[in-house]
Formats: structure tokens, C-alpha cells, sequence
């Protein structure tokens, strides 16, 4: 282990522990209380999380080490918010006062944003709005749902939530979506997105049996309108026809840079007028009796009808606005969505009128990145401070996993031309922009079009390209169904990159990569593999792109790779369905399963420590099974104990259904393996003797404490003639 020193120029030092297996380097401040290393006597094996008043967790960047708000400002004053403890409250405040308020919740996000350094731009793009739907609307009885977690963040605070908001993604506290379970003001839970028209229009049909009269609102983001779910819905909301009201927060993102240089939808005294006209009652009623008369005279006057009143408003609309008019909602937009004059204004309309049918308004925001200027003046100076040690941040800042990975796609796309990258998801890892700007032709990004990726992937490679598709495991299972029918059941070559995979930390059990083993490895063409470390994942990319006859999958975790000071070597193929062996040990055997056989390495350098030698295997393929391997472990050993982060279903019970069936389980050994749902990973410091590490993982304890017994298990029915 190595330590390092720094001084930054505000009087703060920074002392950096680095390690080849940690992953990612310790930091201590000496402004900061953090719990010393010290000396442990005893080993608990059911440790308890540090308490968030005696430590500090820092992770990853160099240029993130001060803490900013210890030295940069105070919390700046919010009277207006701190008088609202939850909507009802916004019912009688002022126009003055509601533009106030924006300024009061806008401070308080920058503040939590600066704290806790978490990304809240998409909350400050609709500060506006969020105000203008609770002061209009009555939630909790009136139904308010959000499809993209990262924009609920004012309507937590609004909602009786802000004490608890320093506590966001953190365990225990509060979820970073919406969460039924959370709020009675959170009717339906978003996570992954394009959610809330379906949903709403569920609650809407509900209400209209039961003889209700709540209203339904569903807010969504351009983001999640790519993925077809939302189509589905607005097509079938507009043939059912029930009241609600769909706001699409139009923050001006898009996939396509054409239309970015593109002019782009106007936002004016006129498009405002016309907004506020389109919404009024009066207009509204106008056009149903219009619709009466023309339906009356007969002779196809109404079809002509409908035609001038469609192309009437698509002149009057921003381009594409009679999309939604074809799939039956009535359009309303656009509207500023930071001037809550007329964000009132059109949603008072809105909620004023019965029997309307589904209705969507087209709100533009524009996402809030100023900062305090203070904050940049004192960060600056730090960054003067940090340009002059680049040699030691680039030493420091732990390369990832995706670092990894796209190194090595990069080096196969310049061998073989015909390597493309298929890209879906909410949104893009920052290394695969350097693939994207080394092969712009050769990577298509889809967006939150995961079941369009698969099957276009497919369609790629019947034309002769080897695509590598790559998506989150936990957003993935929104395109199983084109997995299974578009790629494995014909055998199409599709090579499938699974990121995010296990668990995800903050971001809890909604982006979970818990499922991607069971669900792919269940498929009867599918190779499925997952690297233990960095070198096993550039092998694997190679091994993925020399397979052309049947689908392959492997899947990577967030975080650090293994051997941060190690160079990668180039890549070697891995033989299909090989796995080895690692450590050589007695007794107890453990086969680990991707990023978990480092936990598995990990137990059997403490277990050695012990004079307990286990063995440690690496499966590498889940899908086909090394069985040699497997029988092997299970002739030699007393116990095989399999480790992996994924669910019931999974590697495991491949392996124990092998072992069952191939007579292993008649014998002396025994199979073991756990399958917990883990809603978020922490670290836990272990008590135990000055001669072991104190920092370790959940797993890690779990595989130690499972190894420790058995192995005594097998010591005391041996030793049971002589007493012991």
C-alpha cells in the first residue's frame, strides 16, 4: 500500500491510500472526522453499517475530493419555502409569492445538489412546473405521476419530504424515484421511464367504474417518448377516452445532432396566446358544437371538417404536434415552462373542463446549470492547484470497468470493420463516447428503445455486420421478448453487452442488474460468460466478436477494475465453456461467477490467515457450464459453495441442478448457494485482529462465514472420536 500527501491551497491536506485491490483509493482530510484505521480484537461476521456522524465515504474523482460546503458558502435563506409543509399549502399564496417560491426551491436543490454531489438538473428544469401542478391540482387525491425519477426531486421537497432530502439514495432513506411506499403523494412508482401514460390511464379507467371524480396527470420527458410503450399508451388512452391529462416536459434533448442545429419550437407572446386559447373553455366548446353541426349536415362535412381543424392547428403547432392529435389527445402547447403565469393559467383550464377526453400539454424547460459563482471562484482555485499534479490525478482515478471495455472494443473495431455498436438506455456511458468518436458510422445510439436495439442488432448482423448491443442489465429485461424471438430462437449473432450488472449502490433495487443470469442463461442457444476482472473482460470482447453461429452475452459491474496498476495486455480468446481454477485449497471449494470471484479471492486471503485453505474457482461460463470443472470441485472438496450477484435461478442453480443430476449430491458433497435481494450495497467495516484488512463487502463476510462453518462442520465430525 502507498500513501501520498497533498496541500491544497485553502489550508485543506488530503492524504490518499492506494491499493491494487481496493476499488477505489482511500481519502482522509484532516478537517475531517473520519474513523482511523485502528486495531480489532475480535472478528464479527454481522457487521453494522458506519454511522453517517462518525464517517465520510469518498469516491473516485480527485477534482471531487474538497468538500465544497465546508468552506464555500451557507445555506441561503428559503421564507417562503419553509412556510409549505405540503401542497395544500401553495393554494393561497400569491403569484409573487409562487415565483418566490421557485427561487427558495431552486436554492434549496443547488445546496443538495452541492452537498451531496448528485446531478438535480432535471429537477431544476421543472421547479416551474412542479409548483404550477400542485397549486392547480389536489394531490393526494388528485393523481400526480412522474415517469422519470431525477425530475421528482421538487416534488418530494413540496410534499413533505425536504427534511429527509440530504438522505436521497442513501440506505434507509429516501428512494431516488417516486415510491408508493415512500408517500401517499406517490401513486405509482419511476424508475425506468415511459411508465406513466399506461399507468395513469390504469388509475384513469378505475376512477371511471368506481363513479370517481379525482384527476389523473402523468408527466413526461422527451427522454422516455423514443421507447413504444408510450405510443401504445396515448393510442389506447385516445380510443378509450377517458379524463386525463398527459404534460410532456420538453427539455429540447435529442439523439439526433441534425435537429439540435435545427430550429427549434418557438416560445413567444403568440404561441402563448394561442396555448391559453386552445385551453380555454369557451374554445373548447365552440369546437364540440362544431363537431355537432357538421355531424348533423351529413354529406362527409364532418370528415372535411376535421381535416381544416387538423390543418388549422398543425399551423398554429409546433412540427409534429398532430402526431398526438392522431393518436386521440388533444394538443395544448407550447408553454413556457418557466413562466408559472401560464403554466396556471393552461392547467387551470385544463382541470376546469369535464368530459374533455385525454389531453396533452407541451411544456419547454430548459435544464439549470448555473452555480453559485462563489463556488466556481473557490473550485477553481483548487483546479489551479490539481492541473499541476495530472500526473498523479491520472495515477489516482481508478479506471472502470467501461474504461476497459471500450479499449478493447476499439482495438477489435480497427482490426475488423465490421464491428458495430448498438447502444440503449437511459443514457450513455462517458467512455463510449471515444468509440463514438472514432467510429461515427459504426455506433448508433437508440435511446430508451431497448426492444427496437435488439431486434435492429439482429437485423444488423443477418446483414452481414457483427453488432455488440450494448444495454444495462437492469433495462434489458424491457426487451426479452426480442431477445428471445428475434435473436436466440433464430440463431442470430448478436453479442450482447450487459453493463451495470449486480448490484448498483444509491440507485437501489429499480436499476438493479439482479435478473440478467437467469433470464438469458435459461435460453437454449445462448453462450453466457462474465469476466472476473479486466483482462478476462478484454478476452471476452475478443471471444464475442469471433462467434458467428449462435447469440453471446457477458455482463461487467459498475466500478474500478481489479489491477489499476497493471497494463492491459491484448486480448486472447477464451475457450468456449473453460473455467479454472485459481487457488488451490481443502474441504471447502468456491466457485465464483464474474466480478464475485474477486469476493471469493478476497475470503481466501482472510480464510488463510486463519490456516483455513479453501479452494477458488473462476466458472467465467454460466451457459455452457464448465461440468469437468463442477465434478472436479465436487470429488475433491467436502462443500462447493457458488457466488455470484444475481437471483434465484441464476448460476447457482445451474450448477446444482448439474450436480444433481450427475450424482454428485448421493456422495459427501454438498452444494450451497444464496440468493439475497440486496436494495442497496454498502461498505461495512468487520472488527477483527490488526493482522486483516477492516474494510470488506457484504458478500465478502457472507462467503467467510459460510466457509468458516462448514469447514468446522467438517472438523467436528471428523474430530468427534477424540472430543473435539
Amino acid at each position: 500500500m502507498g500513501t501520498v500527501a497533498a496541500q491544497c491551497p485553502l489550508g485543506i491536506s488530503a492524504h490518499f491510500h492506494v491499493n491494487s485491490r481496493d476499488l477505489h483509493p482511500k481519502v482522509d482530510f484532516s478537517t475531517s472526522n473520519f474513523t482511523p484505521n485502528g486495531e480489532f480484537s475480535r472478528v464479527n461476521l454481522y457487521p453494522n453499517p458506519p454511522s453517517p456522524s462518525t464517517s465520510k465515504g469518498f469516491v473516485g474523482r480527485i477534482c471531487s475530493l474538497p468538500n465544497a460546503d465546508d468552506f464555500i458558502w451557507e445555506k441561503v435563506p428559503t421564507p417562503i419555502l419553509d412556510m409549505v409543509e405540503n401542497p395544500i399549502h401553495l393554494k393561497n399564496l400569491s403569484l409573487k409569492e409562487l415565483k418566490q417560491l421557485a427561487d427558495d426551491i431552486r436554492s434549496e436543490l443547488s445546496f443538495l445538489m452541492n452537498k451531496t454531489h448528485k446531478p438535480l438538473n432535471a429537477s431544476l428544469a421543472v421547479v416551474e412546473l412542479t409548483i404550477a401542478i400542485h397549486h392547480v391540482f389536489h394531490a393526494p387525491m388528485d393523481k400526480i405521476l412522474w415517469d422519470v425519477g431525477e425530475q421528482t426531486y421538487a416534488h418530494k421537497i413540496l410534499t413533505g419530504r425536504r427534511s429527509l432530502m440530504h438522505t436521497l439514495r442513501q440506505k434507509n432513506g429516501l428512494s431516488g424515484f417516486t415510491s408508493r411506499f415512500e408517500s401517499e403523494f406517490d401513486p405509482f412508482g419511476a424508475g425506468h421511464g415511459c411508465n406513466s401514460i399506461s399507468a395513469g390511464l390504469g388509475l384513469a379507467v378505475a376512477r371511471d367504474i368506481k363513479g370517481k371524480r379525482d384527476r389523473i396527470v402523468a408527466v413526461i420527458s422527451n427522454w422516455t417518448i423514443m421507447n413504444g410503450q408510450v405510443y401504445e399508451a396515448m393510442s389506447n388512452a385516445g380510443y378509450l377516452d377517458s379524463n386525463m391529462v398527459v404534460i410532456l416536459n420538453d427539455c429540447r434533448h435529442t439523439l439526433n445532432p441534425k435537429l439540435e442545429e435545427s430550429l427549434k419550437t418557438p416560445i413567444n407572446a403568440l404561441s402563448s396566446t394561442l396555448s391559453k386559447l386552445q385551453s380555454s373553455k369557451s374554445f373548447r366548446k365552440f369546437r364540440e358544437v362544431a363537431k355537432g353541426v357538421t355531424k348533423r349536415i351529413g354529406r362527409g362535412m364532418h370528415e372535411w371538417a376535421a381535416k381544416v381543424d387538423e390543418f388549422v392547428r398543425g399551423m398554429m403547432g409546433p412540427p409534429g404536434s398532430t402526431l398526438f392529435e392522431e393518436l386521440g389527445l388533444y394538443y395544448i402547447g407550447p408553454v413556457d415552462g418557466h413562466n408559472i403565469d401560464d403554466l396556471l393559467c393552461v392547467l387551470k383550464e385544463v382541470a376546469s373542463l369535464d368530459s374533455m377526453g385525454p389531453v396533452l400539454v407541451h411544456v419547454i424547460t430548459k435544464e439549470d446549470r448555473e452555480e453559485n459563482s462563489q463556488k466556481h471562484e473557490i473550485l477553481d482555485e483548487f483546479n489551479k492547484c490539481s492541473n499541476s499534479t495530472d500526473s498523479f490525478q491520472s495515477s489516482i482515478h481508478p479506471q472502470t470497468y467501461s474504461d476497459c471495455f471500450v479499449a478493447a472494443m476499439i482495438s477489435e473495431a480497427e482490426k475488423d470493420k465490421d464491428i458495430v455498436v448498438v447502444h440503449a438506455g437511459m443514457a450513455m456511458e462517458p467512455p463510449l463516447l471515444q468509440f463514438q468518436s472514432k467510429f461515427p458510422d459504426r455506433f448508433f445510439d437508440v435511446g430508451m428503445a431497448e426492444q427496437h436495439a435488439v431486434t435492429f442488432s439482429a437485423g444488423l448482423s443477418c446483414g452481414g455486420l457483427k453488432p455488440f448491443c450494448i444495454i444495462p442489465s437492469t433495462f434489458l429485461q424491457r426487451a426479452y421478448d426480442q431477445v428471445v424471438h428475434d435473436v436466440d430462437q433464430q440463431r442470430i449473432a448478436v453479442r450482447f453487452v450487459i453493463t451495470s450488472a449486480g448490484l448498483v449502490g444509491s440507485d437501489g433495487p429499480t436499476q438493479c442488474g439482479a435478473f440478467d443470469i437467469t433470464l438469458l442463461s435459461c435460453l437454449p442457444n445462448m453462450i453466457v460468460m462474465a469476466p472476473s476482472d479486466e483482462v478476462d473482460l478484454i478476452n471476452m470482447v475478443a471471444t464475442a466478436a469471433h462467434i458467428d453461429d449462435r447469440p453471446v452475452c457477458f455482463r461487467y459491474p459498475r466500478g474500478a477494475i481489479v489491477r489499476m496498476n497493471k497494463s492491459l495486455c491484448s486480448s486472447i480468446p477464451i475457450k468456449i465453456g473453460k473455467g479454472r481454477i485459481l487457488r488451490e485449497g481443502k474441504v471447502v471449494a468456491l466457485l465464483g461467477y464474474g466480478a464475485m470471484v474477486q469476493n471469493c479471492l478476497n475470503a481466501q486471503s482472510l480464510l488463510s490467515k486463519l490456516d483455513i485453505e479453501v479452494t477458488v474457482a473462476d466458472a467465467r461460463f454460466c451457459k455452457p457450464l464448465d461440468i469437468k470443472l463442477v465434478r472436479q470441485l465436487c470429488e475433491t472438496h467436502e462443500f462447493l459453495i457458488t457466488v455470484e450477484e444475481g437471483s434465484i435461478g441464476g448460476f447457482g442453480s445451474h450448477v446444482a441442478q448439474f450436480v444433481s443430476l450427475d450424482g454428485k449430491l448421493d456422495g459427501r458433497t454438498k452444494v450451497i448457494f444464496q440468493t439475497t435481494y440486496f436494495f442497496h450495497k454498502f461498505i461495512f467495516l468487520i472488527d477483527m485482529s490488526s493482522a486483516f484488512p477492516v474494510e470488506t463487502s457484504l458478500e465478502y463476510a457472507i462467503i467467510v462465514k459460510f466457509a468458516i462453518f462448514m469447514y468446522f462442520q467438517q472438523r467436528k465430525g471428523l474430530g468427534g472420536e477424540d472430543g473435539r
